[in-house]
C-alpha cells in the first residue's frame, strides 16, 4: 500500500465537498504517469483498466488478471497517494479472493462494472449481491465504486434504471456510484435522487468544466482512458517531429 494511503483517506476525500470542487481524480497507466498525476499536486488516483490494457498492449477487457493486478501494483508502488483500481467486472473472482488480491496490490478502492463477461448489463440485483459480497469481503477497508453501465449498453430509459441500480448498489454497500457516460444534462436530476450518495461522472472531451461538472452533482470526476488517448497523441506528435526534424 502507498505511505499513508488507506480506504479511509479516499473515503474523506468524497465527503463534505463544496458543489464547485468535485474530487478530480486522474487515470495512471503506469509508474511514470502516476508519479507524474501525484507531482502535478493530486490528492488520489483511479487507474482506468481501458488505459492500462492499451499500456500493455491489450484490447479493452482482455488484460488476463495477473498482468492487471500486476500493473496496479507498480502504480501503487510508485506514489504515496491512494490508488483505486478500475478491475472491470473482477475476472470471475470470488469476493473473498478478489479483496485479498486487491489488498496484495495495494490499492485501497476498487471500481466494479455491472456489465458481464459477454458484454451485456448484469441483473441488477445479482451484481447488487457481488457487491455486498466484496463489502462483507473487505470490510471499511476498501472503497467501493460501482459503476452503471446502462448509458453504455442502450438502456430504454437510462436515466431511471440509472437510478434504480445507482440506489441497490448504494443499499448494497458501495462508496460511491458511477453512470458513467451520464451526459452533464442528467446529472442535476441523479444528484436529486441519490441523496448524499457521491457520484462519478466521466469527464470526456468537450465536458463542462470540472466546476461546472460538480455544480451539476458530481463528487468526483475520472477520465477512462482519455488522459492516455491525449498523451499518445502528443507522443505522436513528438515522434513525427523527431522524424521530420532529423534530431531534437
Amino acid at each position: 500500500m502507498s505511505r499513508g494511503a488507506s480506504a479511509g483517506t479516499l473515503r474523506a476525500l468524497h465527503r463534505d465537498r463544496a458543489a464547485g470542487d468535485p474530487l478530480v481524480l486522474p487515470g495512471p497507466w503506469d509508474a511514470v504517469s502516476a508519479r507524474a498525476f501525484e507531482a502535478a499536486g493530486f490528492p488520489a488516483l483511479a487507474t482506468p483498466s481501458a488505459g492500462v490494457a492499451a499500456s500493455l498492449g491489450y484490447a479493452d477487457g482482455e488484460t488476463p488478471a495477473a498482468e492487471m493486478f500486476a500493473a496496479v501494483a507498480r502504480i501503487v508502488r510508485a506514489v504515496s497517494v491512494p490508488v483505486t483500481a478500475d478491475l472491470e467486472g473482477g475476472y470471475g473472482l470470488p469476493a473473498a479472493e478478489l479483496v485479498e488480491r486487491v489488498r496484495e496490490s495495494g490499492a485501497v478502492g476498487v471500481n466494479l462494472e455491472d456489465t458481464g463477461r459477454d458484454r451485456a448489463l448484469t441483473d441488477a440485483r445479482a451484481h447488487a449481491d457481488r457487491l455486498a459480497e466484496v463489502r462483507a469481503a473487505a470490510g471499511p477497508e476498501l472503497f467501493l465504486n460501482a459503476r452503471v453501465d446502462v448509458y453504455i449498453r442502450g438502456a430504454a430509459d437510462p436515466v431511471t434504471a440509472a437510478i434504480d441500480r445507482a440506489l441497490l448498489y448504494a443499499e448494497a454497500g458501495a462508496d460511491c456510484v458511477y453512470p458513467i457516460a451520464a451526459p452533464p444534462a442528467d446529472l442535476p436530476v441523479l444528484r436529486a435522487a441519490l441523496g448524499d450518495v457521491p457520484l462519478n461522472a466521466l469527464a470526456g472531451a468537450g465536458a463542462p468544466p470540472f466546476a461546472e461538472l460538480g455544480r451539476l452533482g458530481a463528487t468526483r470526476i475520472t477520465f477512462g482512458d482519455g488522459l492516455l488517448l491525449r498523451a499518445r497523441t502528443d507522443l505522436t506528435a513528438l515522434a513525427t517531429s523527431l522524424r521530420d526534424a532529423g534530431g531534437w
